[in-house]
């Protein structure tokens, strides 16, 4: 059997996450169902890791196993056939038996952006958080250097989470401004940029919700050290709405 390596873009708006569940309509769900109208073989794929309700990827990589013989380079073309537009298999490649999408990982890359000018963009509402006053944005930088290296993350996790441990590490950390031209009177778009070996369920979306409050003058950028020593979800920001984020990358 080959081991089949894909790399999958998707808007997540109009799903309920990317992992299976019993109600369906997830991301793992359409491709599972198109594999098996392709191929007619049932098989559970294996994700780099889980992304929720409405948030995006634009390089998710899956795994699976499958005894099909069709060739590698009509995988894509004959998946994105049967998928909705907006889940698009990008890239087919094979790798060796033991490789896992999830286990193999060596760091992952989310992004976040807001939009921070006065009306927002109609035809990228869906992928931007709409924040339509400006935000100190040098603020917000020394913020989240607070964050890098390993930690305990429970202050910017959720209350929900099952994990045994809430250490991860965050390799680097970076707040890139887009404008239309560097005279523009507009605001822009922000991207926070968070890379680590893993992330804690809603992680990227509290610590975003958190620097928006800095970048809004509600808090001190030094606040962010001492919040995360905590370890007290209560004392961190809110979390960011879900659309604003994307699994940007993940590396092998």
């Amino acid at each position: 059997m080959r081991n089949l390596v894909m790399t999958v873009s998707y808007d997540g708006t109009q799903y309920f996450g990317f992992q299976s569940q019993p109600g369906g309509n997830t991301i793992q769900d359409r491709i599972e169902a198109a594999i098996e109208q392709l191929t007619g073989e049932r098989i559970a794929i294996t994700s780099s890791g889980r992304t929720d309700a409405g948030v995006h990827a634009r390089a998710q990589i899956i795994n699976f196993h499958t005894s099909s013989l069709i060739p590698l380079e009509r995988w894509a073309m004959a998946l994105n056939s049967r998928l909705p537009p907006d889940i698009r298999i990008m890239e087919a490649r094979t790798a060796d038996p033991q490789f896992h999408a999830r286990r193999s990982a060596k760091r992952k890359t989310y992004r976040y952006t807001i939009n921070t000018n006065r009306v927002p963009d109609v035809f990228q509402r869906h992928l931007q958080f709409h924040h339509p006053t400006r935000l100190d944005v040098e603020a917000m930088r020394h913020a989240l250097r607070a964050l890098i290296g390993e930690h305990d993350f429970t202050t910017f996790c959720s209350v929900k989470s099952t994990k045994p441990s809430h250490v991860r590490t965050i390799f680097d950390a970076e707040i890139v401004e887009e404008r239309e031209s560097a005279a523009s009177s507009s605001s822009g778009l922000i991207h926070v940029f968070v890379t680590g070996n893993g992330f804690l369920q809603h992680m990227v979306r509290i610590i975003v919700g958190t620097l928006m409050q800095v970048g809004e003058g509600k808090r001190d950028p030094s606040e962010m050290a001492v919040i995360l020593q905590a370890r007290n979800r209560k004392l961190a920001g809110p979390t960011a709405m879900a659309h604003g984020l994307m699994l940007w990358e993940v590396v092998y």
